[in-house]
């Protein structure tokens, strides 16, 4: 564990890699720490900068990763509220500035990689751990049984609420968590290390299970189930864990068809959002999907431009006596569809080229935690607009290049500058030696 916090580097680089530290241990809390430690790394990576250290920045690499903000940028062009338009800049400059970051601070993210997203794990198992003694004093506080802590009161949003945490958001961060730890211990041979790690990944799990987030539990089956022993296993390995995964996984799932609280989160809502007409107080996602889908065909190919989703969503929500949709402003719950209402059919395909160039380099590198990372995105991008929120935006700004810049070494060393042909060399030694900055 003292390894983890104890790091032979330089200065510069040890401060990066506890500046990243804390903004992975912020993100499930209020936005303010997260926003704050992001302005005090990009700060820390100006003072510190060395053009001799620099990565390429205008490359495909930056580009792919910067796209989403720059469709929001264009779909402002033809925006017919410019104000609006600009509050996405704003919510959406992370995705553009995290990659400039990356390419200006020498930190070596592969060197760090394990233990940056180890302490990433253990902070969200903590918060987890904490969420659940809250949920047990509020119930021994007011005398009611411990069974109350599955139900509805404890469980999904209710269950994030101490932290003001969106439920699928908070299940985002913890799945990437949970598919690093289980690819840990794969790989894992130390019996004291396996032990911890499991009971990591188990906290994790329960996590999952109390948040109840659809999408992010069919991206994790995906993900641990069929790709996992196809990207890090073979042979015989290969073919036991899938005997073991298969029957665990069918046995989750019968846990959650017997269980009243989880098959009515699971199930009965997931029949609820897909049935025109149902007992709930907000309109199933299927009527709302069928007004999306009638504003996009309306300008399938450029959109409305940035920012006007809601406003357009809003006026149709009242025609239609969607009055619960219309007082709390839903959005589309589809980025795809938000996407397309935005910026029509040549944003989308930005978005899905940048789905596609991920999901390629998470299957080339073998992976399994990039590939988790994608695929929650793919996944949950059905259910949610990921980028219409500061958590969701956050994950996806940071987790994206954060692996792809792992991912891609041989880039992301590559100096630009010609006029030293023992220019990598030298910025090696400099960021090694701090003494000859």
């Amino acid at each position: 564990m003292k390894e983890l916090f104890l790091t032979r580097d330089n200065l510069a680089n040890k401060i990066s890699y506890y500046h990243l530290v804390l903004f992975m241990l912020s993100l499930p809390f209020d936005r303010f720490y997260s926003h704050l430690i992001l302005i005090s790394f990009a700060i820390h990576t100006l003072v510190h900068f060395n053009r001799l250290a620099v990565k390429p920045i205008f490359n495909r690499r930056t580009l792919m990763l910067q796209s989403v903000f720059f469709v929001t940028v264009i779909g402002t062009i033809y925006a017919t509220n410019k104000a609006l338009a600009f509050n996405e800049w704003g919510l959406d400059i992370s995705i553009f500035l995290i990659p400039i970051l990356f390419c200006l601070n020498p930190l070596d993210l592969k060197k760090y990689r394990q233990k940056i997203l180890l302490l990433f794990a253990i902070g969200l198992a903590a918060t987890i751990i904490y969420l659940f003694v809250n949920a047990i004093v509020t119930i021994r506080f007011y005398g009611l049984p411990l069974s109350l802590l599955f139900t509805q009161a404890f469980t999904n949003h209710n269950f994030a609420q101490p932290i003001d945490m969106h439920a699928t958001f908070f299940s985002l961060q913890i799945a990437v968590a949970l598919v690093y730890m289980i690819s840990v211990l794969i790989k894992e041979r130390q019996t004291a290390n396996r032990i911890f790690y499991s009971i990591i990944a188990l906290v994790l799990s329960t996590g999952i299970i109390q948040l109840s987030s659809k999408s992010v539990f069919v991206a994790l089956v995906l993900t641990l189930v069929i790709a996992l022993p196809y990207l890090m296993l073979q042979g015989a390995r290969r073919k036991r864990f899938i005997l073991i995964a298969v029957p665990l996984t069918i046995f989750i799932g019968a846990g959650i068809a017997v269980t009243p609280i989880f098959r009515d989160r699971y199930l009965t809502e997931l029949h609820d959002d897909f049935s025109p007409r149902t007992s709930q107080t907000v309109e199933p996602r299927i009527v709302r999907w069928e007004i999306a889908a009638n504003l996009i065909g309306k300008s399938p190919f450029i959109g409305y431009g940035a920012g006007s989703e809601i406003q357009l969503l809003q006026e149709k929500y009242f025609e239609k006596k969607f009055y619960t949709s219309y007082l709390h402003r839903l959005n589309a719950h589809n980025e795809y569809m938000s996407f397309l209402i935005k910026s029509g059919i040549w944003g989308l395909a930005v978005y899905l080229a940048t789905l596609i160039y991920g999901f390629r380099m998470a299957i080339r590198k073998r992976d399994i935690v990039f590939f988790g990372f994608m695929m929650l995105l793919a996944v949950v991008s059905l259910s949610e607009n990921i980028l219409d929120v500061d958590k969701g935006v956050m994950f996806y700004s940071f987790f994206f290049p954060f692996f792809v810049f792992i991912s891609d070494p041989k880039e992301s060393l590559s100096i630009p500058i010609k006029r030293h042909k023992n220019l990598r060399k030298v910025a090696t030694n400099r960021m090694a030696d701090p003494s000859l900055v």
